[in-house]
């Protein structure tokens, strides 16, 4: 997926159930690599230069009148502006209405002794502090590589992944944007296939 025009500005290796953040300038993309395979990745991003503008669900759904993401999709905020554009995917299909995995909805879902394992919400919440972001900068988020089916009557449920070793998803900014990554750490569904694993982060951009 790289051409010769290309540099790599930023290639890191993120640990199981730890965050990451970066800022992405304009025409830079992101690759996203599940090196071990069913690994959920739960990312959010935000217009560098204005954070009150950041992704929305609801408007990317509408935008494109599908609840998945793949190539072709386009993260938008809730006034509609583009901030990335997926350029490239292997796995297919993403979620967009899973959500983020909490103390609170672990306690609700898996009982009282799940209460405080690590979460997505609290990933995101230390390292969204690091650029002036707090709860209340958090919204609806996308977990790429997440199985998330709907069936016709409306039921969801977070079954076994569909994606493998090796699968990329990239995005391409069309502003400078903030990405918040949590790459997951929830062990009580089989969105991780009860086991996180690290994944790859890879920033590339042309040269001039």
């Amino acid at each position: 997926m790289t051409t010769s025009t290309e540099a790599t500005l930023l290639d890191v290796e993120v640990p199981a159930r730890a965050a990451f953040s970066t800022l992405i300038g304009p025409g830079e993309t992101l690759s996203i690599i599940d090196l071990g395979g069913n690994q959920a990745v739960d990312f959010l991003v935000y217009d560098a230069a204005d954070t009150a503008k950041r992704y929305s669900a609801a408007a990317t759904i509408a935008a494109q009148r599908n609840i998945f993401l793949t190539t072709g999709s386009v993260l938008r905020t809730g006034e509609g502006a583009p901030l990335m554009t997926v350029v490239a995917d292997t796995c297919g299909r993403h979620d967009t209405i899973g959500g983020a995995c909490s103390k609170e909805s672990n306690s609700l879902r898996y009982g009282q002794h799940t209460r405080y394992q690590h979460a997505c919400v609290e990933n995101f919440l230390s390292e969204g502090a690091k650029w002036g972001l707090g709860k209340r900068d958090l919204v609806g988020n996308i977990n790429w590589y997440m199985n998330v089916p709907v069936e016709a009557d409306g039921t969801l449920g977070i079954v076994d992944g569909i994606s493998a070793p090796g699968m990329e998803i990239r995005l391409r900014s069309e502003t400078e944007v903030l990405v918040l990554v949590s790459n997951c750490p929830q062990i009580n569904n089989p969105c991780n296939g009860f086991t996180p694993t690290a994944v790859r982060m890879i920033v590339r951009g042309r040269l001039a």
